[in-house]
């Protein structure tokens, strides 16, 4: 039996998860010059950084529903950063479970520690609130670059590019794969 899950993210914070003059400035356009094209291009990046990343840059609240889990000792959640005092809320087939730790930062995970084995759910619904803060100077600055960069590389690109050019930039995949926990 496979396990299948799905991920939701429902945005909590309103604002940009960028500056839209520094991203400007970053891709080289005139003030003023392509600031809608620029804001969408930077929205994009910004999503292309948190889904690389596995991370959500703004706060937002994660939903994983797990079907037909396969157990073990613990689970790592997909999104992080997630704040130690923001505790998870599980439910096992609809339940409130809540024998578990929970270790947060960058990449959380939960440990199990009540008699989950005796019991093994259909589903389970984990909810929590992830991300760095609610405005675009609580990013860290290493990710901030990532989206400025990656959004200059769809800036300069948005001619058709053919199936062996650049589509990520480097920067993105370096700071991207060090909040994930890859090494390059």
């Amino acid at each position: 039996m496979s396990t299948r899950m799905i991920v939701n993210r429902v945005p909590i914070s309103t604002g940009d998860a960028f500056v839209l003059e520094d991203v400007q400035e970053f891709a080289r356009a005139e003030a003023g010059d392509f600031a809608g094209e620029i804001q969408r291009i930077a929205t994009a990046a910004a999503r292309e950084v948190e889904h690389f990343a596995q991370i959500a840059l703004l706060r937002q609240t994660i939903r994983v529903m797990i079907f037909d889990p396969v157990l073990d000792s613990s689970l790592r959640l997909p999104i992080g950063p997630v704040a130690l005092d923001h505790m998870p809320t599980i439910t096992f087939d609809g339940e409130a479970f809540t024998d578990f730790q929970f270790d947060g930062g960058t990449r959380p995970y939960i440990r199990w520690s009540g008699p989950y084995f005796d019991r093994v759910p259909s589903r389970i619904l984990i909810e929590y609130e992830a991300g760095f803060g609610d405005t675009a100077s609580d990013i860290p600055a290493d990710l901030a670059q990532a989206v400025a960069d990656q959004a200059a590389l769809m800036f300069d690109g948005r001619s058709p590019m053919d199936g062996r050019s650049m589509t990520s930039s480097p920067h993105m995949a370096r700071i991207g794969a060090r909040y994930r926990g890859v090494s390059l």
